[in-house]
């Protein structure tokens, strides 16, 4: 009887371990590629930093950067002083 127990939990662990699994993959949301800054400042009114220690080179800004290094890598294209934050303003 012990041993058909210690089976059965086993079985439930590792089921539940395959179940969560697939929700982190599934809630990991996929980074948009935006055709130009004025397409991405309107879903991010401050443009996307890589990191959240970056410091802004282009000058005064009047919004924060949305910081996500998936989300710049997708568009570095648009980042043209090079400062690690895309479409800032």
């Amino acid at each position: 009887m012990k041993k058909v127990c210690t089976v059965l939990l086993s079985i439930a662990i590792a089921v539940s371990f395959s179940f969560s699994a697939g929700q982190v993959e599934a809630a990991t949301p996929k980074a948009v590629t935006y055709k130009n800054c004025t397409e991405l400042n309107k879903v991010y009114k401050g443009g996307v930093a890589r990191t959240a220690s970056v410091k802004n080179v282009g000058g005064k800004t009047n919004y924060q950067p949305f910081v996500s290094q998936a989300l710049y890598d997708a568009n570095k294209k648009s980042d043209r002083d090079k400062d690690l934050i895309a479409c800032e303003r």
